[in-house]
């Protein structure tokens, strides 16, 4: 069983996974970000040397995410197939037939470049927004002004979010995180072959680093 941390937002219990996706109760649902499928394909075309299971790995946790929680649900928020279709597209549509039931939404990213005809042979919904009150699920951050006009709680990725931590030796480490705003919530990058980026947190902000099998509060 993998050590989620729960955190209740609005009334809705939410399981922050050290896998880098949410886990939403009351909704039977799963919601990762970013997990850039094909990227490894991508790279390999282009001559640069990348292990070949990477991306089965990152597949690999998909399914054991479902066989744990056993959700009716994924809402991927985004850039879930890197580029056009490559050798990984096959492992994914491999991967999608052992969950046939499993209903799967995708938020389009500005990587989800794929013909939409090749989502709905595998039974996959397309978005450009999605509300489930009380959350509007996204690919890209909105700004202040936009979030202001907004009656809803988003969630969203894009950016890969990072916490720095510094110790007292001055060395430093950056943490994939979870980065819950007053109205919006940056889910990390669940591919492992993604960057990430430190994101400046306000005082209003609550930050949960992922560790490797636990997911911790930063004050």
């Amino acid at each position: 069983m993998s050590a989620g941390t729960p955190f209740n937002l609005l009334d809705q219990d939410l399981l922050l996974l050290p896998q880098r996706a949410i886990y939403w109760r009351q909704e039977k649902t799963l919601i990762a970000a970013d997990v850039h499928l094909g990227k490894v394909g991508h790279f390999r075309k282009a001559g640069i040397a990348v292990p070949r299971d990477m991306e089965q790995g990152d597949l690999a946790v998909l399914s054991d995410l479902i066989h744990e929680y056993r959700p009716e649900k994924i809402i991927f928020l985004g850039d879930l197939f890197h580029s056009d279709i490559n050798a990984d597209w096959d492992w994914f549509a491999l991967w999608r037939q052992q969950f046939p039931k499993l209903k799967i939404c995708l938020i389009r990213g500005n990587h989800d470049i794929v013909h939409d005809d090749n989502y709905h042979r595998l039974n996959i919904t397309l978005h450009d927004e999605l509300f489930i009150a009380p959350f509007l699920m996204l690919h890209h951050p909105l700004t202040a002004m936009e979030l202001q006009q907004l009656n809803a709680y988003v969630f969203c990725g894009h950016i890969h979010p990072g916490v720095n931590l510094a110790g007292k030796a001055r060395q430093s480490l950056t943490l994939p995180c979870f980065a819950f705003g007053d109205k919006q919530a940056i889910l990390p990058s669940f591919g492992k072959f993604t960057g990430r980026v430190a994101i400046r947190s306000r005082n209003t902000d609550r930050i949960f680093a992922v560790l490797k099998d636990n997911v911790i509060a930063i004050d």
